[in-house]
């Protein structure tokens, strides 16, 4: 009798633990959100998945190819590492031929993932990567549906990839 009422307790500990981990968990999305866009200096510029545009301002032509990579931890899913999605984007300026460069979600040299990235004069970086992968359906069920936010700033010369 004693045993079951232990194993009880401890199932009802377990329990209440998971809940307060996944309180704690979103109230911290929520400041890493509210966090991102306080920290945003210039325009987030939209693209929706194989859109093309030419920005007057920056004297560039942008398309956003695809996703070529989507690791990051599903919605209501408790990860090890949080991944990262990456998006092949395609720049060419007024004056220069086009080059297809990959943005990352997250920074990692040894992956060779990069959430910026100088080009023409520019810093470009990736904001932004919606929708979020959801427990259930892979990467391949949101090919088509995905939208990036990207922030084009003056490079002042502190850039260590430039193309």
């Amino acid at each position: 009798m004693l045993y079951k009422i232990i194993i009880s307790s401890f199932a009802l500990l377990f329990l209440a633990n998971c809940n307060a981990q996944k309180e704690a968990k979103n109230s911290k999305n929520g400041a890493i959100k509210n966090n991102v866009s306080k920290n945003i200096e210039g325009k987030v510029i939209y693209f929706a998945e194989r859109e093309n545009k030419f920005l007057s301002e920056y004297q560039m032509n942008v398309t956003f190819k695809n996703i070529a990579e989507d690791s990051r931890c599903p919605e209501g899913v408790t990860c090890v590492w949080q991944g990262a999605a990456v998006a092949n984007i395609e720049f060419m300026g007024t004056h220069t031929r086009p080059a297809t460069l990959q943005l990352a979600t997250t920074e990692n040299a040894g992956r060779n993932y990069h959430k910026s990235i100088s080009f023409n004069g520019y810093v470009i970086t990736l904001v932004e990567v919606n929708p979020a992968p959801a427990s259930g359906e892979g990467a391949k069920a949101l090919s088509g549906k995905y939208r990036i936010g990207l922030i084009i700033n003056k490079d002042g010369g502190n850039s260590s990839t430039n193309r």
